[in-house]
């Protein structure tokens, strides 16, 4: 059952197989030997894909609860939950991972030792089913409404130079000057879209976005981040990612009369996975951790 979960999740044998550490003739076997046992073809396989079957539609969900119901059980009986333990696969984007949970990680590992975290530290959005990911960490608002999001914490965000860049082309005194010449900014665009993200300021309760003149795009905060302290344009960045920089004098803040956007963050899972012991603590240290950072 569980190897069927997972071609259906992963949409592929290979990725299945990987996921749950199997040869993938192994995988293939259980699966086909579940078939025979019910009499019913679950998948449709060809050379280039796995659909689903009606039937197997309708077999996953009544054994998607079951696992996980099953996997509660094999958890209280093989752990003390009042210690944690066992292997936790989390996602972060990349500036909360490098700058807010890495520097605290010491404090999670002394509060939980038997609890292995297999950090994903990336701005690529993923799929929890077919990476078989417990939870990610998501800046912004959660697109899909199957999936359970906790608000753990809310993120400012700040635009800045550097001074090399403002003794070249000059300090802007308006978001509109980044529109104009002798201006340029770094453009952030999104890993999964493509689209741009504009500058977004507010003031007076009226919201303004601006694109910037832009000779520079990134995918990845990390990069971005150095394209400003480069000199090579201004950006607009969360505000724990830059207040070591600003308070160095490595970046220049800037539009400080103007308020930059203040986006939630969410703690995000699968309704069909088992909240395990693990995961409950490492959400909460979570939310404690940025509440901590003020974010």
């Amino acid at each position: 059952m569980r190897a069927f979960a997972r071609v259906v999740e992963t949409g592929s044998f290979t990725k299945a197989a990987e996921s749950m550490d199997l040869p993938k003739a192994s995988l293939t076997r259980l699966v086909q030997a579940l078939e025979a046992r019910l009499r019913v073809q679950l998948l449709t396989r060809t050379t280039r894909k796995v659909s689903v079957t009606q039937d197997g539609a309708a077999y996953y969900e009544r054994t998607i609860t079951l696992l996980s119901e099953l996997e509660a059980i094999d958890q209280g009986m093989l752990h003390d939950n009042s210690r944690p333990r066992g292997r936790l696969r989390v996602d972060v984007t990349t500036l909360t991972g490098s700058k807010v949970l890495i520097p605290a990680m010491d404090d999670f590992h002394a509060r939980y030792p038997d609890i292995e975290v297999a950090l994903g530290v990336s701005d690529r959005s993923i799929d929890l089913l077919v990476d078989n990911v417990d939870l990610v960490l998501r800046v912004g608002k959660v697109e899909d409404p199957g999936l359970v999001a906790r608000r753990v914490g809310q993120i400012r965000f700040r635009v800045c130079a550097s001074p090399a860049y403002l003794a070249r082309h000059g300090r802007p005194d308006r978001p509109e000057d980044l529109d104009q010449e002798p201006h340029w900014c770094v453009g952030y665009f999104s890993p999964r879209t493509g689209r741009i993200f504009p500058f977004t300021f507010w003031r007076d309760g009226q919201p303004l976005e601006i694109q910037g003149r832009r000779r520079l795009d990134v995918n990845d905060s990390n990069a971005y981040l150095a394209a400003g302290l480069s000199g090579l344009g201004v950006v607009q960045l969360a505000a724990y990612a830059v207040e070591e920089h600003l308070a160095s004098g490595a970046l220049v803040p800037l539009f400080e009369d103007w308020q930059g956007p203040e986006v939630p963050v969410y703690v995000v899972y699968s309704p069909n996975r088992y909240v395990s012991a693990r995961m409950r603590v490492f959400i909460e240290w979570v939310a404690e951790t940025l509440h901590r950072r003020g974010i």
